[in-house]
């Protein structure tokens, strides 16, 4: 059962229903730790990254992210409020205050054709069998956020998945709704891989199981083209893609069990790296002198 909380502390596993922003900031005494934050500790990031970005959050998405949330608010029914700015130009100092004051309180501003955009991505994906079967609001509930104590290291980690299905019949899905360039199915592999989306599926796995909201949960990813006719492509990493995600998460989970209890974050690497120039250079060059 989803827990409604008035106060912005969690110290008690569950099911969440709070605003966007306050799972961010973290309410967990202590802090908790996220996939994304997962992914942070890790190459080619590092400890001394994450701590900083934990530290210095940023006050307002970034543009290049609009587009983003505001399909996952029309597709979801859930999320910041879309404001539509309906100006031929945005660099006039009226529309640049009105965009600020849309940011600052939360909302996303949408140019005309961003508007329709994701309105339309909207439609296109109710078209699709089983996207729209996935995410139908009569069996589920969008932004959810899952808290949980890790067994091994007592580490508190957090998780909030796009949809969150009535328990029913079958085994529970989850679903990851993904807006993107191309949906070809012969290139997401890389997309999977390059986004960490095999990490997160298994760290949403992890959060459903410890809850013990289904103990043979499955993800999958929803990846919607954000020009017509917006296309709408659903894959399931297969089982050895979540086992290496996993075996990644564990790792992160164990370094920042470590550097919380040291208080030490540290960088790239602290001894001098050798480095050699590119194979291609090399051979290049090797070729030439023959």
């Amino acid at each position: 059962m989803t827990a409604v909380v008035d106060e912005l502390v969690i110290t008690e596993p569950g099911v969440y229903d709070i605003p966007e922003d306050v799972y961010h900031a973290d309410p967990v005494p202590g802090g908790s730790l996220s996939a994304s934050g997962a992914g942070k500790l890790l190459s080619p990031s590092c400890p001394a990254l994450f701590k900083y970005d934990r530290d210095n959050p940023k006050a307002t998405p970034r543009k290049v992210f609009d587009v983003g949330r505001a399909a996952h608010k029309v597709v979801l029914g859930s999320g910041p409020e879309l404001v539509l700015v309906d100006r031929e130009r945005w660099d006039t100092n009226e529309v640049k205050a009105k965009v600020a004051a849309i940011r600052g309180a939360g909302g996303v501003p949408l140019k005309r054709d961003e508007w329709d955009m994701v309105h339309a991505m909207a439609a296109a994906l109710r078209e699709h069998p089983t996207a729209a079967a996935l995410l139908h609001p009569d069996y589920g509930h969008a932004e959810q956020s899952l808290f949980w104590v890790d067994k091994s290291g007592g580490v508190w980690r957090r998780a909030r998945v796009d949809w969150l299905r009535v328990r029913g019949p079958g085994r529970l899905i989850v679903p990851d709704y993904k807006t993107c360039v191309c949906a070809a199915p012969d290139g997401l592999d890389k997309v999977i891989n390059d986004r960490g989306y095999h990490r997160s599926g298994a760290w949403y796995l992890d959060a459903v199981r410890a809850l013990g909201l289904d103990d043979q949960p499955a993800f999958v990813l929803i990846f919607q083209e954000k020009t017509p006719p917006y296309l709408v492509t659903v894959v399931e990493p297969d089982r050895e893609a979540l086992r290496i995600g996993a075996i990644e998460n564990r790792i992160a989970l164990e370094l920042y069990r470590h550097c919380t209890e040291t208080g030490v974050w540290p960088g790239y690497a602290d001894d001098v790296i050798p480095v050699a120039l590119p194979g291609w250079v090399a051979a290049r060059y090797n070729q030439e002198i023959r």
